[in-house]
């Protein structure tokens, strides 16, 4: 009876409780969970697209779905870099469903329920369904099994049935796009002029004699650039420095590298398995069950490493090889014979002098060019120093090396050709032409079909626990001692050990920073975002990877407002080269004279160049580079005329213009117009994803999430 008695005189205060905890029920997850506009607005909001707001419950929706897409066609879950792309798909999805839908709303595109079934199974089946429904076996496209398909899709399982609904309105996404795109590419257009002066920059040829004197000539601590200077520069070039949300940092590591015991300890362990390995009966099982690294059954001497090729004359059947070191993993081999392979392998090297997009007399220039070289190896010079200073491909910087690859279609036919018709390695003695341009090749080595059957396991060394421990302590103990910018820096310089690197204007979405990567890096780049964090901040100890990160903020640039700390190094150097110009120019003075004595007069630092043939499209100036003002210069002065001293891109140049041969007359410019039409539709697709961006003023905050 008290206890009764006892709730009665407390009821208005359980009332008053129960009103509260409803009250919070309501409206608790919007007050507690950063929705409320009374405290600071929608701390859930992904992004604003066109002044919609994304929700971050909507946004992982639109994740979840693609998602499950993704899990019932792979039959696995995503890993977290599929994640990320998921989550890219899905943003463009929002993209598309609000920006891009609205410019196609008011153009009136739309897809019709006729259209979606003649791109299904009509007569102009989308490229997408046709991939669809082709027989992987026979490579066959067959119309009637995607009718059986529909006929049957109402006896599917409900997600079956869902993917399908899904598929189809991707369909009619991408057939909106495809309009819309054609629409803004219909209207690319190429005006006579325009194609003529594209031809005349290509083909006008000048040789001209230059004085350069470049910038490095004058040492850097000599020239005193006051911040002034740096505003009075960003206010007169504010178009070239826009803003960006950004973040710097400097950080350290602590490596969390295999100890000398971990690697004794491992080399045990693959001498114990080398054993085993030679008595297994089925040892490429064996080799398999014992990897931590995938190692192909059947490699060529060239897909071998370096040590392991070394070894063939003395391979035995049966024979066992290393171990053998390879960064932190140790392999040992299992020789197990010898096939031939229905492909052959070659190693080649290569100089390009590309043609791709030139006009006749400039692939003829080309082929000159190439000939030159060709016939300076066939001389004596270096194939290596030649590509490096000559090619026109990405290899140049190998000595124009391509590697292994074999004759299945890895290379264009008429340079797989050439290298696959050699019988021996050497110099292939002729220019051979593809699409790309004028290849002038040597065979490395020759073509082989000899296939090795090698059983390999490979072991990597990896840090015990007792060497993470050890690691994370040091790193607990830097960061227990330093708070500020100023004691970090103190730290390192104490600690000879540690290297300190720096990371300057770190984007809110970066998933890399320098060479650290790997989804742990957004730890650090949230903490640097986060608007608790100060710039002198000092963080805790990341883990990223085999190391652990500690950093230290040390700038912060905003997109609505452009400091000269946001581009100091960037405005520095362009204001200390202008400065740099006019001491160069003020002691050349009113030169007279041949450039040699005028280049002897300025002393240490002054050059003088020849340079022939060359054009306004694609010049280049030896020494100077490529230098648009003075290319500009050469063809703007007649015959034996000179510059007077002006400040280019690399340094301040004197054009002295030998001779000038016009463009050969031409009645058709068609091929130019054509060419500039291409380049200028190339971009379209890009052009317009980041106009709609810009006119829905899109805000992408996911970076606050993820």
């Amino acid at each position: 009876m008290s206890v009764i008695n006892k709730i009665r005189e407390r009821s208005g205060l359980a009332v008053g409780v129960i009103a509260v905890s409803l009250l919070l029920f309501i409206v608790g997850g919007d007050l507690l969970g950063g929705r409320s506009q009374l405290f600071g607005g929608n701390q859930q909001e992904v992004g604003v697209i066109d002044g919609q707001s994304i929700d971050y419950q909507d946004f992982n929706a639109k994740v979840d779905e693609i998602r499950a897409q993704y899990e019932q066609q792979t039959g696995r879950a995503p890993a977290e870099q599929e994640m990320g792309q998921i989550r890219e798909q899905a943003w463009n999805q929002m993209l598309f469903e609000i920006a891009y839908q609205k410019q196609f709303d008011k153009l009136g595109l739309k897809v019709s329920p006729e259209e979606l079934v003649d791109m299904v199974q009509g007569n102009n089946i989308s490229p997408t369904v046709r991939q669809a429904f082709t027989n992987p076996q026979t490579g066959v496209f067959d119309k009637s099994s995607i009718i059986s398909y529909l006929k049957g899709l109402k006896n599917l399982p409900v997600q079956q049935q869902a993917a399908w609904a899904s598929f189809e309105d991707n369909l009619k996404s991408n057939r909106l796009r495809e309009k819309y795109e054609g629409l803004m590419t219909m209207s690319v257009f190429a005006t006579t002029a325009e194609a003529q002066k594209e031809y005349q920059a290509q083909n006008a040829k000048a040789n001209v004699k230059f004085l350069f004197v470049p910038f490095y000539a004058i040492n850097d601590t000599t020239v005193k650039v006051t911040d002034s200077q740096l505003q009075s520069y960003l206010d007169k070039h504010k178009d070239e420095y826009p803003g960006t949300d950004s973040r710097s940092i400097q950080y350290v590591t602590f490596s969390v590298a295999p100890s000398k015991e971990d690697s004794a300890t491992l080399y045990t362990e693959i001498k114990s398995l080398a054993r085993g390995l030679g008595a297994a009966q089925n040892d490429s099982v064996f080799a398999q069950q014992n990897s931590d690294v995938r190692v192909p059954l059947y490699l060529t001497a060239g897909e071998m490493p370096q040590q392991l090729q070394d070894a063939i004359p003395s391979f035995t059947q049966g024979g066992i090889y290393g171990p053998f070191r390879e960064g932190n993993t140790y392999f040992i081999y299992k020789y197990g014979g010898t096939k031939r392979d229905t492909n052959f392998t070659a190693r080649a090297s290569h100089i390009l002098i590309q043609t791709k997009g030139l006009a006749d007399s400039a692939k003829a220039d080309a082929r000159r060019r190439a000939e030159g070289i060709l016939k300076q190896i066939q001389g004596g010079a270096s194939f290596e120093a030649l590509a490096q200073t000559n090619s026109d491909d990405g290899s140049r910087s190998a000595g124009g090396d391509l590697g292994y690859f074999k004759n299945n279609g890895q290379m264009v036919k008429p340079f797989e050709s050439a290298v696959f018709g050699a019988s021996s390695e050497g110099l292939i003695p002729r220019l051979v032409e593809t699409e790309f341009g004028y290849h002038i090749i040597k065979v490395t080595e020759p073509k082989t079909n000899v296939l090795y059957r090698i059983a390999a396991i490979g072991k990597t060394i990896s840090p015990s626990q007792i060497t993470r421990d050890e690691a994370l302590r040091k790193a607990d103990q830097f960061a227990s001692d330093v708070h500020t910018r100023e004691a970090f820096d103190t730290k390192v310089k104490e600690d000879k050990s540690l290297v300190m690197a720096t990371a300057e204007r770190i984007p809110e979405g970066a998933a890399q920073i320098n060479a650290l990567a790997g989804t742990e890096v957004r730890q650090i780049v949230r903490w640097a975002f986060n608007d608790k964090t100060d710039v002198g901040d000092v963080s805790e100890p990341f883990e990223v990877g085999d190391q652990y990160v500690i950093a230290v903020l040390t700038n912060k640039t905003d997109k609505d407002k452009v400091t000269l700390n946001d581009y100091r190094n960037e405005l520095t150097a362009k204001v200390r080269n202008e400065l740099k110009g006019e001491q160069i120019i003020s002691k050349l003075g009113n030169a007279t004279g041949t450039l040699e004595s005028i280049a002897q007069k300025y002393g240490s630092g002054a050059l003088v160049e020849t340079a022939e043939d060359v054009n306004l499209a694609t010049g280049f100036l030896r020494s100077a580079g490529v230098d648009p003002i003075a290319l500009g210069k050469t063809f703007g002065l007649k015959p034996g005329k000179r510059s007077k001293p002006f400040i280019g891109e690399g340094g301040v140049l004197m054009m002295e213009t030998t001779s000038i041969t016009p463009a050969p007359a031409v009645a058709d410019y068609t091929m130019y117009k054509t060419q500039i039409q291409q380049n200028n539709t190339s971009r379209i697709s890009l052009y317009i994803n980041e106009a709609i961006k810009d006119a829905a003023k899109v805000e992408d905050k996911r970076a606050k999430f993820y």
